[in-house]
């Protein structure tokens, strides 16, 4: 009997302690990184539906209800059938500001139409362990027969808005082009339709939900409720990764104006890197970090980080912290986390303010104080 109840609690103390990766300092803050979770798919994205209850989607197409404190993962199901594949899939999952239990959870997710892919926009209710009321709110016209720059971010402004990125979905001439929703941010109501006071919405030559344009892959979406400000990473080509201050109505460029080079050879894209009628990128990134999601961080648990922006970095295997000045300007950069090795894919800000990531290989991460 002894010897179960030692066994029990070396077993306990090797999962309290067990997880740990990393300890380091930033900001003259101390921080651990550890890792809650190991799921057998792409984590696309999370969100707190509870203080301790996470909603995860997988790429392939199922979601998960995590507790980080027990550690326990359960099914969800009624998700739709999605067009999994290359950069498609069930992707992002997002609460509008003020959610309670039982109220509309946002999704995106790529869907078939005729076989090609199109970034749709979609709602539910978890109830119990199942979505129910499914509704696919906006099926954007951005159907392509690619499997790449699907978009697929959610943001919401607190003022009964949303926002939704589309990538260009593998043809660049849909960033210049007003007549499709790929390469573009839309900005919605909260049942899907055109916001009324869009940029363009007076104009029959041009979609109705479109807020801005001119983007390539528009991967992390993120709004600061302080400041009213949207804010947007997205992919360059080779070179030219790009955060952006979104404005409604402008053009950012793609693929005219671009600071990146042709996968194929040493050739710029486009005719220049910056242009007049062109709305400059706040930071540019050479070579690639391939940015995957985005973080405005106004949490308490890290008081040196607030109001500066997270990315993860797929290609280049860290996590990107970028100080901006009360003017919206980027003033430094820090590289987290890269001794890890890890894709990160989503990221996602807890109630009390820790910071929680996932990767590429299934792993949850938890940055969270090093209280000495």
């Amino acid at each position: 009997m002894i010897k179960r109840f030692l066994f029990i609690f070396i077993f306990l103390l090797q999962l309290s302690f067990a997880q740990q990766l990393l300890v380091a300092e930033s900001e003259g803050m101390s921080y651990i990184v550890e890792e809650v979770a190991g799921l057998d798919d792409v984590p696309w994205a999370m969100a707190f539906v509870e203080p301790d209850k996470i909603v995860i989607t997988k790429r392939s197409g199922s979601l998960v209800l995590f507790s980080p404190d027990t550690r326990k993962s359960e099914k969800i199901t009624g998700a739709p059938k999605v067009l999994s594949g290359g950069q498609g899939g069930l992707m992002d999952v997002a609460l509008p500001p003020g959610y309670k239990k039982g109220g509309w959870i946002y999704f995106t997710y790529s869907k078939s139409i005729d076989g090609e892919g199109a970034t749709t926009l979609a709602r539910a209710k978890l109830v119990d362990k199942s979505l129910a009321q499914w509704q696919d709110l906006l099926v954007s016209k951005s159907t392509t027969d690619t499997y790449r720059h699907y978009g697929g971010r959610i943001a919401f402004d607190g003022e009964g808005h949303l926002f939704l990125s589309v990538g260009e979905r593998g043809e660049r001439p849909n960033g210049q082009d007003l007549t499709t929703h790929a390469g573009s941010i839309l900005r919605l109501k909260m049942d899907g339709s055109a916001a009324d006071n869009n940029p363009f919405i007076s104009d029959k030559k041009v979609l109705p939900e479109i807020y801005s344009y001119g983007h390539r892959n528009p991967q992390g979406l993120s709004y600061d409720f302080k400041n009213k400000r949207l804010w947007s990473n997205e992919h360059g080509p080779r070179g030219g990764d790009e955060i952006n201050l979104v404005l409604p109505g402008k053009n950012y460029g793609w693929p005219e104006v671009s600071h990146g080079k042709e996968y194929w050879g040493p050739f710029d894209v486009g005719d220049a890197e910056e242009r007049a009628d062109v709305e400059p990128a706040i930071k540019v990134y050479i070579p690639s970090i391939a940015p995957s999601c985005l973080l405005y961080y106004s949490g308490d648990a890290f008081p040196g980080w607030q109001g500066n922006l997270f990315s993860g970095a797929l290609k280049l295997m860290h996590l990107n912290r970028v100080t901006l000045n009360n003017e919206g300007q980027a003033i430094a950069e820090e590289r987290m986390l890269d001794d890890l090795d890890e894709r990160i894919r989503g990221i996602a800000q807890s109630p009390q303010g820790l910071i929680y990531l996932s990767t590429d290989s299934g792993r949850i991460l938890r940055i969270k104080p090093n209280k000495k």
